[in-house]
């Protein structure tokens, strides 16, 4: 295995456990597609009401939503790795749910989303995100939590609607080349995923196990985990289908090859990078990236990746005064 594969294997893995597409006009429904319904068993993470949306082509995918409060909703979107859930956000939709609209998306595969044994790529997780703002059907500000920033970033490069991006430890900004970041070079991770497709079972067994899950959350936390978030991966990765996303993830095939460069630095609307430490994510480029029109970070101190689980009143203050700026 190549040291880039190595390294991609190392640090995905680690990320698999921290709770760190062209629009197509879709319709809400409580009927399940065939092969691909949503986990129904699942209890809610988050309160608000939980919708499903059929996306064409993959099946139903679940959202949270909460239409009380004034303003431009707000859509939250979690990392993506082995244990992903809308739960990666509940101190954010804790923070605004009543005052203004906010969403929170589930993946594709993950959550309470279908997870159907088919091809998990970054077209398809943006396709869903394009979908609930089409659903939506207003403008938006959109939060994405690491791996999700640069899905937040992709349909933001085709959705006039997202008027906004905040990003939190978001992935993407580290080398282009030789880093984490991204999938294989040679064959975008295929033969990687091929070999741990061989074993997932075995695999996806031994990283949502209690204690697998407690160690690589210990590494996003400067203080104690968060037990609520460890619980809910728990239950969330012994779902039925649970496996098959992750294994893509693991693979480094929903990585973008060099997101500085093909969305981050094309982006024309408002951004915030909301960053610190981070034991799996490298800002080697968000000073570069900083310096583009429109485009702010700030520093959370005292955060390994989930800045809004240890400190959501410097978060909020953050998010605040940008959202204010764009009004």
């Amino acid at each position: 295995m190549k040291p880039l594969q190595k390294t991609a294997v190392l640090v995905v893995l680690a990320g698999a456990l921290i709770a760190g597409l062209a629009a197509c006009a879709p319709r809400t429904t409580t009927a399940p597609v065939p092969d691909a319904r949503a986990t129904t068993d699942l209890r809610p993470a988050l309160s608000g009401e939980r919708r499903y949306l059929d996306l064409p082509g993959f099946g139903q995918v679940a959202y949270y939503a909460d239409p009380r409060g004034q303003g431009r909703p707000l859509v939250l979107t979690p990392s993506i790795n082995a244990a992903a859930s809308a739960y990666e956000m509940k101190p954010l939709w804790d923070a605004y749910v009543g005052t203004r609209p906010v969403y929170a998306l589930e993946w594709p595969g993950f959550g309470s989303s279908a997870r159907p044994d088919t091809r998990y790529t970054p077209e398809l997780m943006t396709r869903a995100l394009s979908a609930l703002v089409a659903q939506i059907g207003a403008d938006v500000d959109v939060v994405g939590l690491s791996l999700g920033s640069e899905f937040a970033a992709r349909a933001a490069l085709g959705e006039p609607r997202i008027r906004s991006l905040a990003l939190i430890s978001p992935t993407g900004l580290g080398q282009p080349r030789g880093g984490s970041q991204e999938a294989g070079a040679e064959d975008g991770g295929q033969t990687l995923y091929n070999r741990l497709n061989a074993v997932s079972t075995p695999l996806y067994a031994a990283l949502r196990t209690r204690p697998s899950i407690e160690y690589f959350l210990s590494r996003s936390f400067r203080g104690p985990v968060d037990g609520g978030l460890v619980n809910y991966s728990l239950e969330t990765t012994r779902q039925p289908g649970a496996k098959y996303a992750p294994v893509y993830f693991i693979s480094g095939q929903l990585f973008s090859n060099d997101a500085y460069s093909l969305l981050y630095s094309k982006l024309g609307i408002s951004v915030v990078v909301l960053y610190d430490q981070d034991a799996f994510v490298s800002f080697d480029r968000l000073q570069q990236f900083a310096q583009q029109p429109g485009v702010r970070a700030v520093r959370i101190e005292g955060t390994d990746g989930l800045p809004h689980f240890e400190k959501m009143p410097e978060v909020k203050a953050a998010l605040d005064a940008f959202w204010a700026g764009q009004n």
